[in-house]
């Protein structure tokens, strides 16, 4: 039986384990992709640590991927529905709902769907057919998932893996959030999360793009997807920056702002700075992270908008991609770290302290 690689997590804070895996024979609806590269999330730093109860032993991690198809049994369509084939180089959505409960279908909000599951967070290594991670040169996905078409040629596809899950998540947020053209947005953070949130804000129309983030590579690059004021956060104070964001919108405030950064102190900032009547979205809490209180009254009396945004549905990524596609040049810079399969330790230690914008570990 013909046989892959992957890197298991087998105990949290420890090095992952480099392990020969068999290709299990596939069933009806499966498809065996090889993965060419697979994304580093912050959300995998959160597992490998221990400090996400989602997390299975053994598993592998990892839930971006994008890949040539190698074997399909049975017929398999993409979201056009178009028949998949061997060769087909694709991006599947990162989670599979069950389509038939109250949230599938009548919410229509999937992404609650209380069997929803996520590859590389939710299905262990022991689980058949075990290869349902992306840290390994392989996948099996599984029958219905939704799956996208990508042609390697008209982008580099180390910055697709993205797409399934920042991309698409702050998709979500604008859904929810739904900007306005000419609206003044607030980015927060300047990781993948908020260099997607400046994307989407150049694309619904903003008037202004404001963000907020401590690295100067980082805002630079915001100025690059459509930033057009970048404030660091290491070289101002709360004061300054409330002053200046406050004379760049006539003393009013933003009309939406995106807190993509993850903190309590972030959140509490980006409060005081909408204007009445202004939207405030949260995608940056991937774990808990601590609480803050907030004035009710306040809230109630500056009619303000508080969103949370948990995930994203197939409907976001094909968002997230269509916002890549248009701006692919930019997008180019996204992904900092390239680094082989083999040294995905190396990896999450440099997510973890926050030394890579984004990095796909190299799989194939």
């Amino acid at each position: 039986m013909a046989k892959t690689f992957a890197m298991v997590l087998e105990e949290f804070n420890k090095p992952l384990v480099p392990t020969e895996v068999e290709i299990p024979e596939l069933t009806e609806g499966q498809i065996l992709v090889r993965i060419s590269y697979a994304g580093i999330c912050g959300s995998d730093v959160h597992m490998w640590r221990g400090e996400d109860a989602r997390t299975p032993l053994p598993m592998i991690l990892g839930h971006e991927g994008v890949g040539y198809i190698e074997k399909i049994k049975g017929e398999v369509k993409d979201i056009n529905g178009v028949p998949l084939k061997e060769g087909d180089f694709i991006l599947w959505s990162r989670s599979v709902s069950c389509g038939k409960c109250y949230y599938c279908r009548i919410a229509m909000t999937p992404e609650r769907c209380p069997q929803r599951w996520t590859y590389g967070i939710h299905r262990g290594f022991a689980e058949p057919p075990h290869l349902l991670g992306c840290y390994a040169r392989h996948i099996v996905v599984e029958a219905g998932t939704d799956i996208f078409r990508a042609d390697p040629n008209k982008i580099d596809p180390a910055v697709l893996v993205s797409a399934s899950c920042s991309g698409a998540t702050v998709a979500h947020a604008f859904e929810l959030g739904r900007p306005q053209f000419g609206d003044v947005v607030l980015v927060q953070g300047a990781g993948p999360l908020g260099l997607y949130g400046v994307a989407f804000a150049k694309q619904s129309g903003a008037s202004q793009i404001i963000v907020i983030a401590g690295t100067e590579s980082r805002l630079e690059l915001a100025k690059k997807l459509g930033a057009t004021m970048v404030l660091n956060r290491r070289k101002t104070s709360l004061e300054e920056r409330k002053e200046l964001i406050m004379e760049a919108t006539y003393g009013r405030g933003v009309d939406v702002a995106l807190e993509a950064a993850g903190t309590v102190p972030a959140f509490e900032e980006g409060i005081t700075l909408l204007r009445p009547g202004g939207t405030y979205l949260s995608v940056g809490f991937g774990v808990p992270a601590g609480t803050t209180e907030l004035d009710c009254f306040e809230i109630v009396r500056r009619n303000l908008k508080i969103q949370g945004v948990w995930v994203s549905d197939t409907r976001h990524t094909h968002q997230a991609l269509a916002v890549l596609y248009n701006d692919a040049e930019a997008f180019s810079e996204i992904v900092s770290h390239r680094i082989p399969l083999a040294e995905a330790d190396r990896a999450l230690e440099l997510m973890g302290s926050q030394q890579m914008v984004k990095g796909v570990l190299v799989c194939s």
